[in-house]
């Protein structure tokens, strides 16, 4: 038995604008010294899945960077390794198999080549906006098992304690763990306890191929409607629930408070100290962090090469972030290569890359909609 990945880069890019203008969200930066790739990848390289392509659409230069060759994360081979999937166009076709896709189906179907040359028994899909740490082996396991048609990872949540700003679906699990039903579930609505999809599937590479072909042929463009929802009463579809930390990101109010999720213990152990399970991403050979006599830093996570020479309290900094003398930054999240002056106060800030504030600057937000800095900008 082996087993394929295929991950989306660009399924939901318009979920969160603000960082998405440049790059993919694959490519987005998390926790210190991630990118929200890193998950999926990781999750698959510990699963033993070495055969690996990744869906772009646009914006993927700062992916491409990243990924490299995939040596770290072991995927630097001859054999299966990852690949990058760049749509594929031509002047003379009008079909979905020939233009830029729109949808996760036409995704799926511009990856048509990958999954006819992968030879693998199985393709696990999965998104990159999810934040988890999960056992793929076991799941893959359950879907031969039950012999199911396809196999969706759900994770049980109150929908209270978790907003979503963008529509997710919301799935019916039967006693026997067979999937009744899914639907959309829009923000706006107040159902409670539910079990959502976490859009981590798991197919046979001959069903996958079926679903392409028959795709194009009667040109289907929704996953889940035309494919899942139209099988659910002929094939069996089910559920593996996940009982583990789940996070999905949905918009730059919920990549702020997925992120503080982080400076607590929870968080944290689930992700990055479950047995064998590590979460790998580019390595980078940079200086320590270099604290002065008056730095004051409590709760936070400091990545490599920074220097700190104010106060940084409940925030989350990236590599070489620089914070000048008597600068207070607090419930900030700022990415790499940002430059704070001094006597400067930042509280529920988000910093994109290259920032620069200039000293006596007093910027704040809310955790409910923190102050976002774009790109290479001056403040």
């Amino acid at each position: 038995m082996t087993t394929a990945g295929l991950i989306f880069s660009n399924i939901h890019d318009q979920s969160i604008p603000e960082m998405t203008r440049q790059r993919t969200m694959a490519s987005i930066p998390f926790g210190c010294r991630y990118r929200l790739v890193d998950f999926a990848l990781s999750n698959m390289v510990n699963s033993n899945i070495t055969n690996v392509g990744i869906i772009t659409h646009y914006n993927y230069r700062s992916l491409l960077d990243h990924i490299g060759t995939g040596k770290d994360w072991d995927l630097a081979r001859r054999s299966g390794g990852i690949k990058l999937l760049p749509p594929y166009v031509t002047a003379y076709e009008n079909n979905i198999a020939g233009r830029l896709y729109e949808s996760r189906l036409e995704a799926i179907v511009s990856a048509g080549n990958f999954v006819n040359r992968c030879n693998a028994d199985y393709i696990v899909l999965s998104d990159c906006d999810v934040i988890l740490n999960i056992d793929l082996n076991e799941v893959v396991k359950e879907h031969i098992r039950t012999g199911a048609y396809v196999t969706i990872v759900t994770k049980r949540l109150n929908t209270a304690n978790h907003h979503f700003d963008g529509n997710v679906g919301v799935v019916s699990i039967e006693e026997d763990g067979s999937i009744a039903d899914i639907a959309s579930y829009k923000p706006q609505d107040d159902t409670g306890e539910v079990d959502i999809s976490t859009n981590i599937v798991v197919m046979s590479r001959t069903d996958l191929q079926a679903v392409i072909a028959e795709s194009v042929a009667r040109g289907y463009k929704d996953f889940w409607k035309d494919i899942v929802a139209k099988q659910i009463p002929n094939k069996r579809v089910r559920a593996y629930r996940f009982d583990g930390w789940y996070a999905y990101i949905s918009s730059l109010e919920s990549y702020f408070a997925v992120s503080m999720q982080l400076l607590g213990d929870d968080a944290r152990h689930n992700l990055f100290a479950q047995p064998n399970r590590q979460i790998y991403t580019k390595l980078r050979n940079s200086a320590p962090v270099k604290y002065t006599d008056n730095a004051v830093v409590k709760n936070s996570l400091v990545a490599d090469g920074c220097v700190i020479e104010g106060t940084v309290e409940n925030s989350i900094l990236f590599r070489d972030v620089h914070v000048g003398r008597g600068t207070v930054v607090r419930n900030s999240i700022l990415l790499q290569d940002s430059y704070v002056g001094a006597n400067v106060n930042l509280n529920c800030v988000v910093t994109d890359k290259n920032v620069i504030i200039k000293d006596d600057r007093n910027l704040s937000g809310h955790e409910t909609m923190p102050f976002f800095i774009e790109k290479g900008t001056m403040v």
